[in-house]
């Protein structure tokens, strides 16, 4: 039975994940600062610690998945709302490389959460893990959050840092915001509908962490996106044929700026992410076309 320990297992890809490990009887340990949650998502069904320093010693444990971070889109990014976005992904990384020092028995593997921001703005470029980054706020934050995970391969251990793209899921992710106005036929496109858009279904997102688990030799980044990004006018009509329904109201560039600020890149922002890496491995995904994926979110497929 494998022993697992997480960092954000409460939130959207975590909880997925806990829940699929909980169901082939894997034994969980979260680390949260807010018990509670973690008891009225999972109940009484996994171990919690507050703090990685609770942590003992002698304890066992196989695999770290860490995903914790404050929500990157939502707040104005503030110099204080990016400080707090940095701190509660890179340190709490740095927390648990340092515990790892302490135990007795190294865990085998650490799979730890990154993103596509990694890139930067990258236009029609093809992009795959080899890509040149281009600099800004998310893509720092992705390279500091790496290079905090990496240095977990000084104790030995194997380090997948898993570079996610937009996931399509039914319990949240980006999606969900979008789903009532494309609903009401308010839908659209965002700027010029230009931008490329990287994205994954859950499904597929669960089984490359699976695949990492499972190949030792899989180390370092992986891009977890489906073969086949869109541009973001494209996604707009798939989705708003899902219920039947028109994508005629654009929001312009100009009000996302103003509106968002510097935030905005993530909705104006282009990287055509393709997965490289995982294609030279063989794996297959269950999701390549947008319409199926979003048929199957959507539960119009049924």
């Amino acid at each position: 039975m494998l022993k697992i320990l997480f960092s954000g297992g409460t939130g959207f890809l975590g909880s997925a994940l806990v829940t699929r490990f909980l169901a082939r009887n894997y034994e969980i340990t979260l680390i949260s600062n807010n018990i509670q949650k973690v008891h009225s998502k999972f109940g009484n069904t996994v171990n919690v610690l507050s703090h990685i320093n609770e942590l003992a010693d002698d304890v066992v444990i196989d695999i770290i998945i860490n995903l914790a971070g404050a929500p990157i889109f939502g707040a104005y990014w503030t110099v204080k709302r990016k400080a707090i976005i940095k701190q509660s992904r890179i340190n709490l990384t740095q927390d648990l490389v340092a515990k790892l020092a302490t135990l007795q028995t190294k865990p085998k593997l650490l799979i730890s959460g990154s993103a596509i921001g990694y890139y930067g703005e990258q236009g029609d470029n093809n992009v795959d893990e080899n890509t040149l980054v281009n600099h800004c706020f998310s893509e720092q934050l992705c390279a500091d959050w790496e290079n905090a995970a990496l240095k977990a391969e000084e104790y030995g251990m194997r380090v997948c840092l898993i570079r996610t793209g937009l996931v399509l899921g039914r319990a949240g992710g980006f999606l969900q915001p979008m789903i009532l106005p494309f609903k009401l036929g308010l839908g659209g496109r965002l700027g010029t509908g230009q931008q490329w858009m990287s994205w994954i279904h859950l499904n597929d997102w669960l089984a490359i962490v699976d695949k990492m688990i499972e190949d030792e030799l899989m180390q370092g980044a992986y891009n977890a996106t489906a073969p086949n990004p869109v541009r973001n006018q494209e996604f707009s009509k798939v989705l708003a044929h899902c219920f039947n329904k028109p994508a005629f109201l654009p929001i312009p560039s100009l009000f996302l700026k103003l509106l968002l600020g510097e935030m905005s890149e993530l909705l104006l922002g282009s990287q055509r992410v393709l997965p490289k890496r995982l294609a030279e491995l063989g794996f297959t995904f269950e999701y390549c076309d947008l319409a199926s994926a979003l048929d199957q979110v959507l539960g119009t497929d049924e």
